[in-house]
């Protein structure tokens, strides 16, 4: 080789959900031999592509360039991180040392991490990559096979999945054929909006059922306190199956942020089913908010569209429930660190649970009681519009054979509800009950005489906070949704005061 080549390549990074367009630049020049430099704020692992990239090259039978090799990954201020950038970065070494002849690679994004024998290895964060590619005009990205099926899932892009570093430099130089992948997202959300866990499965337990219902028709926070062994986590884990489907938009969004966190299986395209998380209350705030080094999303972000179920709720640290108000209202979340910020979603249903007292049992002295719950910061408590006490299951539900109703018929209910909602909101940015504004609230809860004086008793009688007046309105507007009634009605305030159980029973 007599004169120093250079070559470029285009790759993409993901900071939060967000990809960026990010040139791998290759120069193959004169100097120390063998030396591989690589600038332009690359973390340790694209540090160590170097390596990765120079064995796969010999072990997929092509040479290394003797001189001193230069890798520059632009824009310098674009952090970038993880193997992702090893194929372009081998690519673009091959074009500089002649060895591969294309002539239009800049119409391609490409990603994809190198085993040492040249095999390619799947990525995260592929769908943002090629939604970023579709958005900038790109024609074509290069994707690990392994990824292919989630990548198909934006149309108006060429998807070529290559399995090895030979194949995608066949497939550019033109020597191999490669026929996109096409996926057909309509089949998908059929085929994969199926839970595995149903309420025909749950026996008894008839009025904890109501007030799952209720919650999820109006989009309300329901705290589940009962003694252990009542089922309130196997409840909780069914209520993603009695939600709306999820919308395309909603699916994309939630998968970039899975695929983000490398929680898609291999070979998946697709979050078809609303996510449910459980946490423990022995989690970190990091893993709660997200934000560790790398600036993963949190288990917030990764209930986004779904349902974050916090079991024993009064022994999670008080600051990291703290933390729960701001994404809780906001609906995003914002974490900062030094090498920077990123911003996730998370739109998610609140569940939590706890037993009534440290022995689980309800009967214990008043304070030990009340000691137990003041462990629970009032204004997150403020968060729950529904209390819901869970009895034990009583034996003729256990052993009886009848099947309890199924999640699809709930559902059915539950999208009647929340379609009177979004034609009562539209051209607002409310969708749902437990979101309206005290505006909304004088607006869509007027009460006829009786029914304000029903309410105002039980205010006086139960000492309830106009916290809870205002939260006791909108369940109630959401139980009248349940019934097709566009007044709110004596039974349907009442139903919605028993759900204070907290407010009626402890601080009084």
């Amino acid at each position: 080789m007599h004169h120093p080549m250079l070559s470029k390549v285009f790759s993409a990074s993901v900071t939060g959900v967000e990809a960026e367009q990010v040139e791998v630049e290759v120069n193959a020049g004169f100097g120390e031999s063998g030396i591989i430099v690589v600038v332009g704020l690359p973390d340790a692992a694209v540090k160590e592509s170097k390596d990765r990239v120079t064995t796969a090259m010999i072990n997929s039978g092509f040479r290394t360039h003797p001189g001193r090799t230069t890798i520059n990954l632009a824009p310098a201020d674009v952090r970038k991180e993880g193997p992702s950038f090893d194929l372009p970065i081998a690519l673009g070494m091959l074009v500089a040392t002649e060895q591969l002849k294309i002539g239009h690679l800049d119409q391609f994004f490409v990603v994809g991490e190198l085993a040492l024998d040249g095999g390619i290895r799947p990525v995260q964060g592929v769908l943002s990559i090629v939604l970023k590619a579709r958005e900038l005009g790109i024609a074509g990205v290069i994707v690990p096979e392994a990824n292919a099926r989630e990548a198909a899932v934006v149309k108006g892009i060429n998807v070529y999945p290559v399995g090895n570093l030979r194949e995608a430099a066949a497939f550019l130089s033109g020597e191999k054929h490669l026929a996109p992948v096409v996926e057909d997202l309509e089949l998908l959300f059929a085929s994969d909006g199926d839970y595995e866990a149903d309420f025909s499965d749950v026996k008894g337990q008839e009025s904890v059922k109501r007030a799952l219902e209720i919650a999820v028709a109006g989009g309300h926070n329901l705290l589940m306190i009962g003694p252990p062994g009542t089922g309130k986590s196997m409840l909780a884990k069914r209520i993603p199956s009695i939600m709306p489907p999820m919308t395309l938009d909603e699916a994309l969004e939630t998968t970039k942020i899975h695929s983000v966190a490398g929680l898609l299986k291999p070979g998946q395209a697709i979050v078809t089913t609303r996510p449910f998380r459980s946490s423990h209350h022995t989690i970190s705030d990091i893993g709660l908010v997200g934000g560790s080094s790398n600036l993963r999303p949190g288990e917030v972000s990764l209930s986004h569209n779904g349902v974050l179920f916090l079991d024993e709720l009064p022994e999670f640290k008080r600051q990291t429930l703290e933390i729960l108000r701001q994404p809780l209202e906001d609906g995003r979340i914002t974490i900062s660190r030094a090498t920077g910020s990123v911003t996730f979603p998370c739109h998610f249903m609140l569940i939590a649970a706890m037993n009534p007292s440290p022995s689980g049992v309800k009967s214990e002295n008043l304070a030990a009681q009340k000691r137990y719950l003041d462990k629970i910061s009032r204004p997150l408590l403020d968060r729950f519009d529904i209390h819901c006490e869970v009895p034990a299951v009583k034996y003729s539900d256990i052993s009886s054979k009848a099947p309890g109703e199924p999640s699809s018929k709930i559902r059915e209910r539950v999208i009647a509800a929340r379609d009177r909602q979004k034609l009562r909101f539209s051209g607002t940015k409310t969708f749902c009950n437990a979101q309206m504004s005290s505006k909304q609230l004088r607006e869509y809860c007027k009460l006829h005489e009786d029914v304000e004086e029903l309410l105002k008793m039980a205010m006086n009688e139960l000492n309830f906070s106009a916290r809870a007046h205002d939260r006791i309105l909108k369940v109630s507007r959401t139980i009248a949704d349940l019934e097709g009634s566009s007044d709110i009605q004596c039974a349907h305030i009442s139903e919605a005061i028993q759900y204070r159980t907290l407010d009626r029973t402890l601080w009084q």
